[in-house]
């Protein structure tokens, strides 16, 4: 009997080994060849899993995108009491901004995805749909720090949101080249957010 192949499972090892290959040498390092070596396949499973090199490179961008997402919805739900707005609104913050030192890779290959964009219009979509969820999250949570009195009543949840995105996508760049160190864009951030208060 044929050994059965997890293709989900196999694709998503795939998106991994790409993001390594990134995180390491850029996205030129990206080839079917190395992506079956970086994840111990044969090329022959890779090119099972995608006809071609854009096809894969869609796919780890859209696995990377549903990670941070995720990262951030999951330490909004982490707690199991009610937080405050600010409290919720600095971790999501520091998520989106890929500051942890465990966010560096995934920050390095955002920033290589983000740069492939401006030349790639199926890398450009996922990459503005995955903005425009961020966004929504974040004028959510402003929403819900107007609803508390933690923040201004008068403020605009939605300009604000796109600003803060705007914030931690810049910062996420500044501390990945060594501009900015990831305490001093936390500090940013959290001073940005104090002057929303009331």
């Amino acid at each position: 009997m044929p050994k059965q192949v997890d293709y989900e499972d196999r694709r998503s090892r795939i998106a991994q080994a790409v993001c390594r290959l990134i995180a390491r040498s850029g996205m030129e390092a990206v080839s079917l060849r190395d992506v079956a070596a970086e994840a111990g396949v044969s090329m022959g499973a890779v090119q099972r899993c995608f006809r071609t090199k854009d096809e894969m490179l869609l796919f780890a961008l859209e696995d990377i995108s549903d990670r941070i997402g995720d990262r951030a919805r999951a330490r909004i739900e982490a707690s199991g009491t009610p937080e405050s707005a600010l409290t919720l609104l600095d971790r999501t913050l520091s998520a989106l901004a890929l500051l942890e030192p465990e966010d560096r890779t995934e920050a390095q290959v955002w920033g290589a995805f983000v740069a492939q964009a401006a030349v790639s219009e199926e890398l450009a979509a996922v990459l503005r749909d995955t903005y425009a969820k961020l966004h929504d999250l974040l004028a959510w949570l402003l929403d819900y720090g107007r609803t508390t009195g933690e923040l201004r009543p008068d403020l605009d949840a939605r300009s604000q949101a796109r600003l803060l995105l705007a914030l931690t996508e810049g910062l996420t760049s500044q501390v990945l080249v060594g501009h900015e160190s990831p305490e001093g864009a936390r500090e940013l951030l959290r001073d940005y957010a104090q002057n929303l208060r009331p």
